[in-house]
């Protein structure tokens, strides 16, 4: 599924500063921005980034619990918006921040959140259950996602392709999708808020007759349970 943003920017030519918990400067602008899904619907605990596409500086906001975010970025400069898809940033659309004095701009952004996910930058070692340390970050990534969605019920999912007997591959599916979980525990998400699930090649998303198929269908996926 394909999930899009739309931002609309709009100066606000009349602000009360004393109503105000950050304040512009002449180098900052102050953005006040919405998260909605598009039917409306406001979306706590997203984490959307401001990514200078000059200087590649970023500045991540987290939405409260009404959907809602102020952040100071810097005047002047062209940005990429992202979203946080638990373990990776997904770019979405750019806006450009004028070079205005003590401007102030409110943000509407519209998202779809997945509810299936792959989980990208999660390796393991060929043929066994233990995470590659180039996971750590994506991993890293998931959990601090999980903690800021704190009432989120999700499912690991292990996937393999159709290379071998199948009873083995279903096993080595089940182990992957266990280590991902211990990992989430390990790092403080209550065990009780992650099941694990090992499918083996019995739902592929490519054709295993390619090496290319094969190698998406080798894959390890997030499906929300409960919001």
């Amino acid at each position: 599924m394909k999930h899009l943003l739309l931002v609309l920017l709009i100066g606000l030519q009349s602000i009360s500063l004393c109503a105000q918990s950050l304040v512009p400067t002449d180098k900052l602008a102050l953005l006040k921005g919405t998260v909605t899904n598009f039917k409306g619907k406001s979306l706590p605990n997203e984490t959307i980034i401001f990514s200078n596409d000059k200087t590649k500086a970023e500045v991540k906001v987290h939405t409260d619990a009404k959907g809602k975010f102020e952040a100071l970025i810097p005047v002047n400069g062209v940005y990429s918006l992202k979203y946080k898809n638990f373990t990776t940033d997904v770019d979405y659309t750019k806006m450009t921040v004028p070079a205005d004095a003590q401007a102030t701009y409110e943000i509407q952004v519209k998202i779809d959140p997945p509810v299936n996910v792959v989980l990208n930058n999660v390796y393991f070692d060929t043929g066994k259950s233990t995470l590659k340390a180039s996971s750590s970050k994506a991993l890293n990534d998931l959990a601090e996602a999980l903690k800021l969605k704190s009432t989120m019920v999700v499912e690991i999912q292990g996937h393999t392709d159709n290379v071998g007997k199948e009873e083995d591959n279903v096993k080595l599916s089940q182990q992957r999708a266990d280590e991902v979980k211990h990992y989430l525990v390990a790092k403080g998400i209550d065990e009780k808020r992650i099941s694990a699930k090992g499918y083996g090649p019995s739902m592929p998303i490519a054709d295993n007759g390619s090496e290319e198929g094969k190698a998406k269908n080798r894959r390890t996926s997030l499906r929300v349970i409960k919001e």
